[in-house]
C-alpha cells in the first residue's frame, strides 16, 4: 500500500463504544492522535495498515472516529511539540511510534492512553513497568530489536564471511538504539570482531562517520531508529559509496538500499495497534492491557546492492529469504 493508499481507506459502519458516546455527550468525535516518528514516506504502508484495522473494526474517519496525523520526521524534539499539541486538542488516545515519541507523550500527560506499535525493549527503556502489565497509561507492541540484535550480526556474516572488522551506528538520543548497540557490541567480542561504534545524535552527524571508518572497517550495523529512517536513502548512498554491506532491523531501509534487514513485521503490528485502539476505545484500561510482542520476522535482501557490492548471496541463503529486492 502507498504513500496515498490510507486515505481511500476513510467510510465504513458506525460503532458506538464507552469513550465513544463520552465524546459524543461533549459534542465531538472520540479523536486517535497519531504521533508518526519519522515521514509520511516511511511510515505510509505501516499508517495505512492501521487505518485499515480500525475500519475492519467499524471505526471510520469522520464518522464515529477523529484521526489526527502529525509526522516527526525523526527529531526528537518535534516529537514533544506535537505530543504537547495533541494534549491541547484533549485527543482521546495518542498513538505514538518508537521509544523517543512515546517518552515524549508520557512527559505530558499520565491521564492520556498511549499506544505504541513498536518501541525498542519498553521496559529496559522504563516505557512499561512490565510486559504482562505495563501499568500507567501506556501499552503497545515491542520490537524486540535489541532481543533480535544477535541473529542480524550471525545473518550478516554468512553474507560477508570475510568479515572481521565492524562498524556500529546508532542514533544516542534514543534509549532503544543504546540498547541494540551494546548488545551488538557484546555478540561482535563473542564473536571475535573488532568492533567499533559511532554515536549520533542529528542528521549533520552521519557524513563526519563515513570519513571516519572509510578504510577501517568491512561493513556497516545500523541500529534502526527515526532519525536514521528519516535519512536512510541518503545512509544507504554513502554506504555504496564506501563500499560498505550494511544491515538493518527493518525493511524500509533495505528498499532504500541498503543490502540486507532481518526484523519485526512492522506492518503487522501497527495493525495488532489498531486492536489494542479498539480495547481503549470501548472502555480498556491502557495500564491493564499486556505489551505484546512480534509474531512475524522477515529477512529481505537488497540482489541489486549486493551486486554493486560484488557479493554472492548463496542460494540456500536466498530461499531462506521472505523478499528478495531485485
Amino acid at each position: 500500500m502507498k504513500r496515498r493508499a490510507f486515505i481511500t481507506l476513510l467510510g465504513g459502519a458506525a460503532a458506538a463504544w464507552p469513550l465513544a458516546a463520552r465524546a459524543q455527550q461533549a459534542g465531538k468525535l472520540p479523536t486517535i492522535a497519531l504521533l508518526n516518528s519519522a515521514t509520511p514516506l516511511v511510515d505510509s504502508q505501516r499508517v495505512a495498515a492501521f487505518v485499515q484495522r480500525l475500519r475492519e473494526l467499524g471505526w471510520i474517519d469522520g464518522r464515529n472516529v477523529a484521526i489526527e496525523y502529525r509526522w516527526g520526521e525523526g527529531r526528537n524534539e518535534r516529537f514533544a511539540e506535537i505530543a504537547a499539541e495533541f494534549v491541547r486538542l484533549k485527543v482521546d488516545v495518542i498513538v505514538a511510534s518508537t521509544t523517543p515519541a512515546v517518552i515524549a507523550a508520557k512527559q505530558v500527560t499520565s491521564v492520556i492512553p498511549i499506544v505504541f506499535p513498536t518501541a525498542g525493549d519498553p521496559v529496559g527503556t522504563g516505557v512499561v513497568a512490565s510486559l504482562a502489565r505495563p501499568g500507567g497509561n501506556v501499552t503497545g507492541l515491542s520490537n524486540q530489536l535489541s532481543d533480535t540484535a544477535s541473529k542480524r550480526l550471525e545473518l550478516l556474516r554468512e553474507v560477508v564471511p570475510s568479515l572481521r572488522r565492524l562498524a556500529i551506528m546508532g542514533n544516542v538520543d534514543n534509549p532503544g538504539p543504546v540498547l541494540e548497540m551494546r548488545e551488538i557490541q557484546a555478540t561482535a567480542r563473542m564473536l571475535g570482531l573488532e568492533a567499533t561504534t559511532f554515536e549520533i545524535r542529528g542528521a549533520e552527524d552521519i557524513a563526519p562517520v563515513f570519513e571516519a571508518l572509510k578504510g577501517r572497517v568491512d561493513a556497516l550495523y545500523l541500529a534502526s531508529d527515526p532519525l536514521l529512517a528519516t535519512n536512510r536513502v541518503r545512509l544507504n548512498t554513502l554506504a555504496l559509496g564506501a563500499r560498505l554491506p550494511t544491515m538493518h532491523g527493518v525493511r524500509e531501509y533495505v528498499e532504500a538500499g541498503g543490502l540486507m534487514s532481518y526484523g519485526p513485521n512492522v506492518v503487522d503490528q501497527y495493525r495488532r495497534a489498531a486492536d489494542l485502539v479498539d480495547k481503549i476505545l470501548r472502555g480498556a484500561k491502557p495500564g491493564d492491557i499486556p505489551v505484546e510482542q512480534p509474531t512475524k520476522f522477515d529477512l529481505v535482501i537488497n540482489l541489486t546492492t549486493a551486486k554493486t557490492l560484488d557479493l554472492v548471496i548463496p542460494e540456500p541463503f536466498l530461499l531462506r529469504a521472505d523478499e528478495v529486492i531485485e
